[in-house]
């Protein structure tokens, strides 16, 4: 086996080598002049089964454009190679906000994402809590393992709620069922009940309205899930909400912090009592000064635990199991 971490991605990656039990594998990477790159790995592929690790939120070093050529450029050298297996491991898989038309002649960027990297000869994609299941798994014609929070924000509701009910609750009616099934896994692992609840939200030339907000919250521990953070005014506008009825405290979970521009409103604001990220994107890259009520959860145990299945052949839907 060969584990590989592009540049950008490599604390991840030396989080998941130390779990796995063997050290990441060297990379070349270089930028010319004209904006053009090369990329290689540094050690021999032949017959190896290879998982390559990138981060695909873009910045003001490299833009999300960079980061998925240099990945799709580093997929078909270890093709041309001899890489017996080539599994693309993207915790954060960018443009899978854009999954369907909503206007005419819209593009479908995810379905174009994924038949970029089946050309380039990848037999296997690893993500984690993607914006659209359905439209994720009906991209990738190849293997694709969509791994999920579930597990690693029920120990965060654990710890956190102390004698107050639970209540899981969506920012948005697209999210529910991710609230659902988080609501599931926190019964399930605790034998306690939780309720669930949501708000409206609608969004029409980047102005949101929408003022329906059903669920009980009153006296509540209210846990906010969302996929990701951008600005924060979704989990912002609902943590207000949810304090306006009567929350004893709200905290808000998303597996992938993209914290653009607007979102110190969000870590700064009174009404969330703590912010629950994984490091699918590094802190550092999204935010000049952490917030202390910003908690980083690591991805660097599943994702390991993923890949040492993958390569054994053991199963993944034990490893997403609540109950296990």
């Amino acid at each position: 086996m060969r584990l590989f971490a592009l540049k950008g991605s490599e604390t991840l990656g030396n989080a998941m080598a130390e779990a796995i039990g063997a050290p990441l594998d060297p990379v070349e990477e270089r930028d010319f002049e004209d904006g053009e790159h090369k990329i290689r790995p540094l050690v021999s592929v032949r017959g190896q089964d290879v998982y390559i690790l990138q981060n695909l939120r873009g910045d003001e070093r490299q833009s999300a454009n960079d980061r998925l050529l240099k990945l799709l450029f580093f997929v078909a050298t270890c093709r041309d190679h001899g890489a017996a297996r080539l599994t693309v491991v993207a915790p954060y898989l960018a443009y899978s906000r854009k999954d369907r038309e909503t206007k005419p002649r819209d593009p479908v960027t995810t379905r174009y994402v994924a038949q970029l990297m089946e050309a380039v000869g990848t037999d296997a994609v690893i993500t984690v809590d993607v914006h659209n299941t359905a439209a994720f798994q009906n991209a990738f014609r190849c293997r694709r393992i969509l791994l999920d929070t579930r597990k690693l924000f029920v120990e965060v509701m654990q710890s956190r709620a102390g004698k107050d009910p639970v209540v899981v609750f969506s920012p948005d009616a697209g999210g529910i069922k991710r609230a659902q099934l988080l609501k599931e896994a926190y019964e399930a692992a605790t034998g306690e009940a939780a309720g669930l609840g949501l708000m409206e939200k609608r969004r029409s030339s980047g102005v949101v309205s929408g003022n329906l907000f059903a669920g009980d919250v009153d006296g509540a521990a209210v846990f906010i899930i969302d996929d990701m953070i951008s600005t924060g005014g979704t989990m912002l506008r609902a943590a207000q909400e949810c304090r306006a009825r009567g929350a004893r405290s709200v905290h808000a979970m998303a597996a992938h912090a993209l914290f653009t521009p607007g979102v110190e409103t969000l870590l700064e604001s009174p009404a969330i009592d703590r912010i629950f990220v994984t490091d699918s994107i590094p802190a550092g890259q999204a935010i000049e000064a952490p917030s202390a009520r910003l908690e980083i959860v690591s991805l660097a145990p599943l994702l390991a635990e993923a890949i040492l299945r993958l390569n054994g052949n053991g199963s993944i839907s034990d490893l997403l199991d609540p109950k296990h």
